[in-house]
């Protein structure tokens, strides 16, 4: 397939690196491309970014079947432009769209679109330190239909987002809370999956979070409410006596990218890592006995994010002292390094754009 291109003739004025939020300003143009039956996925264009019209009987209205990806773009020292291991996320897109019965999308060419999109506009990517541009692959279901089925046709399209630190907190410990009362997923559902009802099923919790003074929730298991499996926006390690415990994959926790790249950097560094249950009593006692040295969570949008306060019940703990941790500055800072192009790239995870 080859990708037309429809350049905008009014370009918006760039705002301020040094004032970027996150999500909330779009580049000049978008991309994308549709499917049917007939057809298959078809028509891929990059073109200027603008409102989708949507029949009020579209089925991703309805019945939310619809996935999306987030990675990011960086610019490094000497101007160039890059991404940090975008083949992952073309590849987790696919994988929730097998979830959520959606058609998948040839891998090679969609990498190659979303670079092709990227260094069109190449100039909306800030440069300002820990600055990106937040780049956002999605698909939907477009059938115009009520009734409960997977649609036959589909919209895949991507949106570019100059953004700053996810957290207004930056590089500093969040507070987080655990509840008992919601869920968010279950084992056979889609909680593996990238898909909008996840998000949907944890905005309640997370809405008492903040009223609360707590940046996000970290859930329990959807059966036993016993055991730990992530933060609303990222994944969870906990430092326990040295060694580094993360949850393991049961499919009902997101395979992150970012927690996978923590992994194979501490296996590297021959740090003692570990993949397991890990329930909440078992926190809560390693911090009683003075042996819970850190927790941070790790995703793509904040990358690494230093835990200081947790609150579970009654009970508030305090994880070492309320300061940023050598273990999670020291991935920060070698995986922000790899990303921005200050450090070798020793896992060959960069892909140049421009």
């Amino acid at each position: 397939m080859q990708i037309t291109i429809t350049k905008a003739e009014n370009l918006k004025p760039k705002p301020e690196d040094a004032n970027l939020g996150f999500g909330s300003i779009f580049t000049d143009h978008m991309f994308n491309m549709d499917y049917n039956p007939e057809k298959g996925w078809h028509n891929p264009r990059i073109e200027p970014y603008a409102a989708i019209e949507m029949d009020p009987a579209t089925m991703m209205l309805h019945y939310a079947q619809g996935v999306f990806e987030g990675l990011k773009a960086y610019r490094t020292r000497s101007g160039s432009v890059q991404l940090f291991r975008p083949e992952k996320n073309v590849k987790r897109l696919n994988r929730s769209c097998r979830a959520l019965c959606i058609p998948e999308v040839n891998e090679t060419f969609l990498l190659n679109s979303l670079k092709q999109l990227v260094a069109l506009e190449k100039d909306w990517v800030p440069s300002v330190p820990e600055t990106s541009l937040y780049i956002r692959p999605t698909i939907i279901a477009t059938d115009p239909f009520l009734g409960v089925r997977a649609s036959n046709t589909y919209r895949l399209f991507i949106i570019l987002s100059p953004v700053g630190a996810y957290y207004p907190e930056g590089f500093n410990p969040i507070k987080i809370w655990v509840t008992k009362d919601y869920v968010r997923a279950v084992r056979g559902g889609v909680g593996e999956a990238k898909t909008p009802g996840n998000y949907a099923a944890s905005l309640r919790a997370g809405d008492e979070a903040h009223k609360n003074g707590y940046s996000q929730v970290l859930w329990l298991d959807g059966v036993e409410l016993k055991y730990l499996e992530e933060v609303g926006s990222m994944n969870i390690f906990f430092v326990i006596d040295g060694e580094i415990i993360t949850p393991s994959l049961t499919g009902s926790i997101l395979p992150g990218i970012t927690r996978d790249s923590v992994i194979a950097l501490a296996k590297m560094w021959n740090m003692k890592i570990t993949e397991r249950k890990i329930s909440i009593d078992e926190l809560m006692g390693a911090h009683e006995t003075g042996i819970l040295n850190e927790v941070f969570g790790a995703g793509t949008a904040a990358v690494i994010s230093p835990v200081g306060e947790i609150k579970y019940g009654k009970k508030t703990i305090i994880i070492n002292n309320g300061k940023v941790g050598l273990v999670a500055n020291k991935f920060y800072t070698a995986l922000t390094d790899i990303q921005y192009g200050r450090a070798e790239d020793p896992m060959g995870w960069i892909v140049p754009v421009t």
